[in-house]
């Protein structure tokens, strides 16, 4: 048998009224490391009321003037040497062969 789709209630509407009434009784404490927040903080907020709002929403945003082109995912097969030894190098191994790539392909142009 299926159960029902509507939970039980876990707190009585007593139990929740004490809680509003007692938190009513102490004020919020000012933390500085947390301040409340300003209008200014939400000036740039995307507000939206379902998935796929929010996504519409953020698919219209484009990068900057004078930023660079995004990175374009892609697959490279490498000896397990060469590539044990580049990641060995540390991080941002990928985009010192991106520079080294680049750097090639200025002193070979192409026919």
């Amino acid at each position: 048998m299926k159960h029902a789709a509507i939970s039980k209630p876990f707190f009585s509407q007593a139990d929740m009224d004490a809680a509003l009434a007692a938190a009513e009784a102490h004020p919020p404490v000012f933390d500085p490391e947390n301040p409340p927040t300003t209008d200014a903080d939400w000036q740039n907020a995307i507000v939206s009321r379902s998935l796929p709002e929010l996504r519409e929403k953020l698919a219209v945003r484009r990068r900057g003037p004078g930023r660079a082109p995004p990175k374009v995912p892609t697959t490279i097969r490498f000896d397990a040497e060469v590539l044990n030894r580049l990641r060995a190098t540390g991080r941002g191994w990928q985009t010192r062969v991106n520079d080294v790539i680049r750097d090639w392909l200025k002193s070979h142009p192409s026919a």
